[in-house]
């Protein structure tokens, strides 16, 4: 439940804090039909209180035939419908709730999370605004207005009413802990800190030690941030904590602290995929191939959707085609779940051409050219799909269908060192020696310039660590 949500309940229960409940919710039935409405609104707070909405909405229902117009019984109706999502039935009787009784900023509130959860936006923000005008000073209004603007991805717009409420009351966590995401995310990374470590003396918690280390990894204080991510896996060690930690330590090459943390996390966490693929690539960079393709194929059986396991399980297969049968076999499997997947089509041709000479192919051959076509008509701007393609027609001595290929992949990643290599041979078969000698002198002088391969490794740990703290991770297409 987010911090919005949460803070929306404690206004609910606040609005009726004053009530006494007269009747428990066990005696409802016994209501006799003379009843006051007093009796009949009380035992309605009751029912919603005891979760039986359907019950409590009923009796609202027929006390505001008695007597409509009532603020309290279109509000209470209101919140009923809410409770069971019903939240276009629930907007007709809050915005009657605050027609009736325009000074209340509680039931502004309640209004304005309703239209926010039907997607109305512009009323749902005009209405946590006239809340915060009744109430200019006072902590829930401010909070609520800052978070409603940071989920609409307003930072700038929000962070003013976090920290007005975070002035208020300084002591309140939630409001600190989203005021310092928000801090964090406008890069403001000294404002940021200061709110946890504030927050830090009341509650010694796990993920502020965390958010703690994602500020001073943004802030490029890499010693500072993996400690913190350290306190946050000892204060909890969920699967998160465990991750997050992993991940700065292989972000920064720390392999072997990196290796521990992944593992003790898989054995943890058992079905979590992410913390493979993350111990997976951890043993591919530390140089341990046999290990690493183990760990990917096991999360590729986890999680047989999320692309990231395959784009680092070709690398690592690539180092260590022992087990070419068993990763054939996922990546056949991933490219069947995903036939309009350029990648997947991509990964399954490579999966059979490695290892095997053309010569020994076989039946093979066809089908890896048809699934590399297939990559090519799905994605044309899949570089190494072009490069294998023309590969494999130069392998077979058709240097006419291997230039295009060649071609098409330097126009799309001039810097691809073999590309060059690979067309200087096919200008030197066909007789075109200047040509050729062009593309040779290229070839050297990029692979002269190894770093940019250094670089280009990182940026795609880089890419996985970001991808895998996020809520869905993104197709990666292979480099």
């Amino acid at each position: 439940m987010s911090t919005f949500h949460r803070q929306l309940i404690g206004n609910i229960a606040s609005l009726f804090a004053g009530i006494t409940v007269a009747l428990a919710p066990q005696s409802l039935a016994q209501k006799t039909p003379s009843a006051s409405p007093d009796q009949q609104f009380q035992s309605a707070v009751a029912a919603y209180e005891s979760h039986h909405f359907a019950q409590s909405a009923a009796q609202l229902e027929t006390l505001l035939a008695t007597i409509p117009d009532n603020f309290e019984v279109e509000e209470l109706l209101g919140l009923n419908y809410a409770a069971v999502s019903q939240d276009g039935t629930a907007a007709v009787h809050l915005q009657a709730a605050v027609r009736l009784q325009p000074g209340s900023a509680p039931f502004r509130t309640n209004l304005a999370a309703c239209l926010n959860r039907l997607g109305k936006i512009a009323p749902a923000e005009e209405q946590f605004q006239k809340a915060l005008d009744l109430v200019p000073n006072d902590y829930t209004a401010n909070h609520n207005l800052g978070e409603f603007y940071a989920q609409q991805g307003k930072l700038s717009a929000a962070r003013p009413f976090l920290q007005h409420a975070q002035q208020v009351r300084p002591n309140a966590y939630d409001n600190g802990y989203d005021l310092a995401t928000t801090d964090l995310l406008l890069n403001q990374f000294a404002a940021a800190r200061q709110v946890v470590q504030t927050l830090l003396k009341l509650q010694d918690a796990g993920e502020l030690h965390n958010l703690l280390g994602q500020i001073d990894e943004k802030d490029g204080q890499f010693v500072a941030a993996a400690n913190e991510f350290e306190s946050a896996a000892h204060l909890d060690p969920s699967e998160s904590n465990l991750f997050d930690w992993g991940s700065e330590l292989l972000l920064h090459r720390t392999y072997e602290p990196a290796i521990e943390v992944f593992r003790t996390a898989t054995q943890r966490y058992p079905t979590a995929a992410r913390a493979f693929i993350g111990l997976g690539m951890t043993l591919y960079a530390r140089g341990l191939y046999e290990e690493a393709v183990k760990a990917l194929l096991q999360a590729a059986d986890i999680d047989p959707s999320d692309p990231r396991c395959y784009l680092f399980l070709s690398r690592a297969y690539d180092s260590s085609p022992s087990q070419a049968d068993e990763v054939s076999r996922r990546f056949e499997r991933y490219a069947k779940q995903q036939p309009a997947n350029a990648p997947a089509q991509f990964y399954y041709a490579m999966s059979l051409k490695k290892g095997r000479p053309v010569e020994s192919a076989g039946a093979n051959l066809a089908l890896i050219e048809d699934l590399l076509k297939k990559a090519i008509a799905l994605d044309d701007t899949l570089a190494q799909a072009h490069f294998q393609l023309g590969n494999l027609y130069a392998d077979q001595h058709q240097y006419k269908r291997s230039l295009p290929e060649y071609l098409r992949v330097i126009e799309l990643d001039p810097n691809l060192a073999d590309a060059h290599y690979r067309l200087g041979t096919d200008y030197t078969r066909l007789g075109q020696k200047d040509r050729a000698q062009a593309e040779y002198s290229i070839y050297q002088k990029l692979r002269s310039e190894h770093l940019a391969e250094i670089e280009k490794e990182r940026a795609e740990i880089q890419q996985f660590v970001y991808s895998s703290k996020s809520s869905t991770p993104q197709a990666a297409p292979p480099q």
